[in-house]
């Protein structure tokens, strides 16, 4: 024995019986192996239970592999909530490939250079997309297989651009395909790309560690008991859909699939599939709140609803209350995963007035239990900032749940993680209780339907036409939305100009959903130096 060693350290290694890298692919296997029979998805009139979802993720990854897809390759999708979306989260990482699923709103141009800067090897897209997905491919550089997803519960003729067929591909896959946990845990298990605050977005990777935490976590935030029904409303592009779709199988739950959010689908499945859990931005309160009265249904119990962006308004919680839901704040980015903050509600404060009631759930909360550590710090000093409720700072994480890094961009990746801790770029508070509560966006960025979108993307936008002089786009608060666009605009001198023709110029030059819903026509407040004032704007948004 090694003298100079610790008795602790000596014939104590790691082994094949004592340690297994940590990844979500593993909940599947065990959901299979435990309750095979229950039922996983629902898709229609599609019942896939958990012996079938694993078979056939396996079968996924047993063809994907056939065309050489291997570690570190990208397989792109371009998916709405359907079932091959879960299957991807578990057969493209089957093979220690990368999962890189696109926003479905996107344009051509964006979606191009997300494919072009991800490498990708292999897309699966519905035929749904079509068109936006042939011309991404026109303009891109790389030259992926095509796999073409046709939906048997809701057919779609957008025509195909592959000359393979998912389900064909799938089923010529080897059902025993013989997958194996990540050589390392901190492999990349997923590419997502964020919205992009200057030029391009950032594609941040998320390693399966992480993704193996934030799931778990979602469980216990969730307070999920076994067999939870989960209506998928969120999408899972997005943070790949805060990592439930590896939740659910650790509580062997069932995953409803939502292609398009309809208030009468919802309200439907809500109640036909007894759903218990679901996550969605303020729209989605909107949308179930505003339906006509025949459209909603009466629940057999109460359902959990988990919402990030701007907090809801008191009157949309007592609403959401009423319809039969218990409404939990959420924080986070895409850096971390998703959420990693929540509301955490404290029982003594449901004694409060109502109006303290709702300051309380204006704030953002604390830390999720697979984060370690959230402070607001001076951003220059990185001191925490009193934990007063009104010295500002900046939101900034610690652990293990937070991002590997933005692909191909050391510099951002250093900037991101100055001084040991990732800079959200979100200003806020820290109150007494230890509570956060965010105040404004260094970033500029509008949480739009849930949706990031760059307030200097759009300012970019209207730059490009000859009528505009100066421009700045701050968010406007929505009752439906949470946030929309708002432009204001100095226009050049002789030009004319409507509101609905800058409008409509934006919608032709990016995602429609970016495009400002509001322009003001006026002098732009500035400083002695030329610095448009956007906490001005923010101000005089909020009055119109």
């Amino acid at each position: 024995m090694d003298a100079g060693l610790s008795p602790f350290e000596q014939g104590l290694d790691k082994n094949t019986a004592n340690y297994a890298a940590l990844s979500p692919l593993s909940f599947l296997a065990r959901a299979a192996d435990v309750f095979p029979e229950k039922i996983a998805i629902v898709h229609g009139n599609q019942r896939t239970d958990y012996r079938t979802f694993y078979r056939r993720s396996r079968q996924l990854a047993s063809s994907l592999s056939k065309l050489g897809i291997g570690k570190n390759d990208t397989v792109s999708v371009m998916l709405s909530n359907v079932p091959p979306m879960l299957e991807a989260h578990y057969g493209v990482p089957m093979t220690k490939a990368v999962l890189h699923s696109m926003n479905t709103r996107l344009d051509a141009a964006v979606i191009a250079f997300q494919l072009d800067h991800a490498d990708c090897k292999v897309l699966i897209t519905d035929r749904e997309y079509a068109p936006v997905m042939k011309e991404a491919l026109s303009i891109a550089t790389v030259n992926p297989v095509v796999i073409d997803y046709s939906d048997p519960e809701f057919p779609q003729d957008g025509e195909r651009l592959g000359t393979l067929d998912y389900e064909d591909f799938v089923q010529s896959g080897d059902p025993g395909f013989d997958w194996s946990l990540p050589d390392d845990e901190w492999d990349a298990i997923t590419l997502n790309y964020t919205s992009g605050t200057t030029g391009n977005p950032k594609g941040v990777v998320y390693h399966h560690r992480g993704a193996y935490l934030l799931a778990q976590a979602n469980v216990i935030t969730a307070s999920m008991a076994k067999h939870p029904v989960y209506l998928w409303t969120l999408p899972m592009f997005h943070c790949n859909g805060w990592c439930f779709p590896w939740s659910i199988s650790i509580v062997a739950g069932t995953h409803v699939c939502l292609r398009w959010v309809r208030p009468q689908s919802m309200w439907d499945l809500i109640a036909d599939e007894s759903v218990t859990h679901l996550c969605g931005a303020p729209i989605i309160m909107s949308t179930l709140l505003n339906a006509p009265a025949e459209q909603k249904r009466d629940l057999e119990r109460e359902v959990e609803f988990f919402t990030a962006a701007a907090p809801p308004p008191e009157s949309v919680l007592a609403a959401m209350k009423t319809a039969g839901f218990n409404v939990t704040h959420l924080y986070g980015l895409t850096e971390v995963y998703g959420p990693a903050v929540v509301n955490d509600w404290k029982s003594d404060w449901d004694a409060l007035p109502l109006e303290q009631q709702a300051q309380k759930k204006a704030r953002q909360g604390v830390r999720y239990v697979a984060l370690e550590d959230l402070k607001v710090l001076d951003p220059e000093t990185l001191d925490p900032v009193p934990a007063d409720g009104t010295t500002l700072g900046e939101v900034m994480f610690r652990g293990n749940v937070v991002m590997k890094g933005y692909l191909k961009n050391p510099d951002a990746t250093s900037d991101a993680f100055q001084g040991g801790w990732f800079h959200s770029g979100d200003l806020g508070v820290m109150h007494p209780d230890g509570y956060i509560q965010l105040k404004d966006r260094s970033k500029d960025i509008i949480i739009s339907g849930g949706e990031n979108i760059s307030s200097i993307e759009v300012e970019d936008v209207l730059y490009k036409h000859p009528a505009v002089q100066a421009a700045a786009v701050v968010a406007r608060p929505d009752e439906k939305w949470g946030e929309t666009p708002c432009a204001f605009v100095e226009l050049a001198a002789g030009s004319d100009i409507t509101e609905a023709e800058l409008i409509a110029f934006c919608r032709e030059h990016m995602a429609n959903f970016k495009a400002p819903r509001t322009v003001v026509f006026c002098e732009l407040p500035k400083t002695s130096t030329g610095k448009i004032q956007k906490f001005a704007l923010r101000e005089q948004a909020k009055q119109l």
